[in-house]
């Protein structure tokens, strides 16, 4: 799709978008999986244009989870009516402000955007909408699209409730920013260093084929274990 968004296909059914005009810093991955009876959207973008009309899904529900409260994970997030997340994050969903949310950072950011979305568009009218969480998500809960099960996993370190979904049949790790190929920010306020290193650690035992982090480029397990090394010999 061309546009403010553009999305690939990874697989049959798995889909990333992106928003390649924000702010790399801000450019986070919009992962869509579509399965037998219901459709996962994890991670909605920044929240500049309407998301939903922009995704590959169809007319089964829909159930959205958000990986972590940062701005760039759910400005599209109040479009859904299922909200799935982490219950330490909650206020953050539900539109407390400040750093639950880094909504005042990107909109002070320099240059969020490289052009605007549509004719018009300024960062000073954009407002990061709540979207309070309707279910809790905890670590081992499972969510069921009919052919795919994943299984939450709860990875803090970038933020109290970050989490990540693995699909232990299929292969397919969605990490959200618990890990991903770029720069790691684990000195953001909410984040943990402590925690961070025990989640790495964490990561370098599970199994999966292929890994879609919030940033950066997909990763193999080699990879991705890689990055966690590099982390734990830095941080540890």
């Amino acid at each position: 799709m061309t546009g403010w968004f553009q999305t690939r296909v990874l697989a049959p059914g798995v889909f990333v978008t992106l928003e390649p005009a924000v702010h790399p810093m801000f450019r986070a991955s919009i992962v869509t999986i579509l399965g037998r009876d219901r459709d996962l959207q994890f991670d909605f973008g920044c929240g500049l244009l309407a998301l939903r009309p922009a995704l590959p899904l169809g007319a089964k529900p829909v159930i959205a989870v958000a990986s972590h409260a940062h701005v760039d994970h759910i400005g599209g997030f109040h479009e859904f009516a299922d909200r799935l997340g982490h219950a330490s994050e909650a206020t953050g969903f539900a539109g407390q402000p400040g750093v639950e949310t880094f909504a005042d950072e990107f909109r002070d950011w320099p240059d969020p955007v490289s052009h605007p979305p549509e004719p018009g568009w300024s960062i000073a009218d954009w407002t990061l909408r709540p979207a309070a969480l309707t279910v809790t998500l905890a670590e081992g809960d499972r969510i069921d699209l009919g052919d795919r099960q994943f299984t939450v996993l709860h990875l803090p370190g970038h933020s109290p409730g970050g989490i990540g979904l693995l699909d232990e049949v299929g292969g397919l790790f969605l990490t959200g920013d618990a890990i991903y190929d770029d720069e790691i920010l684990d000195e953001l306020p909410g984040a943990s260093i402590p925690d961070y290193l025990r989640t790495m650690e964490r990561l370098r035992g599970i199994d999966f084929r292929l890994a879609i982090g919030g940033h950066g480029p997909e990763m193999s397990r080699p990879r991705l274990i890689a990055i966690a090394e590099d982390y734990l010999w830095r941080r540890g």
